[in-house]
């Protein structure tokens, strides 16, 4: 049950859409007003795209699609499936994200378009990293989901069901800390343009560092 969720998890889960949070403003804010967190606004831009013949944003728009696929796609490659659980190799997935940040940085600063496909695959990495646990389905670079499940929950609580408190403050805490990582990406913005990547990108490694440490204290390998 959800409601045997380790600490640990919900502190996880709060600084990963923290980064995810911080990461899409950079994004709308730098890219054209364009979010790489999550893709159901890219495709509908893209079928636009295509319906006016605009060829080359649309290639582009294709390629921030792409991205996040290949960036799940490696998730799916290096963790045996898709249920959290201690042991696993979290932290290397964790790095590689912060790396691909960094690499993005670059790119962005020499006006490269290829900064927005790296930056769009470090998050569909993240949001492959929890599929679920016990039953929950967990999302960390967007809210659409969290927000629908929350509902579901109401609707079903009004109908005289159970509450899960745990799992409803679990969604909770990604909401809030999407929304702050908007509030802190969009002000790192301000003061240090597309450089304020960076941030979420040291998050990174030191999730992927405590983690680390984490499984050895545990003796998990």
């Amino acid at each position: 049950m959800i409601s045997k969720l380790p600490r640990w998890v919900e502190y996880g889960a709060f600084v990963l859409a923290f980064t995810a949070g911080s990461v899409n403003a950079v994004g709308l804010l730098g890219f054209e007003h364009q979010a790489i967190s999550h893709l159901s606004g890219t495709a509908t831009l893209l079928g636009t795209g295509l319906a006016h013949g605009s060829l080359t944003h649309s290639l582009h728009l294709a390629g921030i699609l792409i991205g996040f696929l290949a960036g799940a796609a490696l998730s799916g490659l290096l963790l045996p499936s898709s249920s959290l659980r201690l042991g696993r190799h979290y932290e290397t997935l964790l790095a590689i994200e912060g790396v691909l940040l960094l690499a993005a940085i670059h790119f962005l600063e020499n006006g490269d378009y290829i900064g927005h496909y790296v930056a769009s695959m470090a998050c569909g990495l993240q949001n492959a990293l929890v599929t679920t646990y016990s039953g929950a389905v967990v999302r960390t670079t967007h809210l659409t989901g969290i927000v629908t499940d929350l509902g579901l929950m109401l609707g079903s609580a009004i109908r005289g069901r159970a509450f899960d408190r745990r799992k409803a403050l679990l969604f909770l805490i990604i909401v809030s800390g999407f929304l702050a990582g908007g509030v802190i990406g969009a002000w790192l913005f301000a003061w240090l343009h597309f450089a304020a990547l960076a941030i979420p990108a040291g998050i990174s490694f030191l999730l992927a560092l405590a983690y680390r440490l984490y499984r050895s204290r545990r003796h998990l390998g």
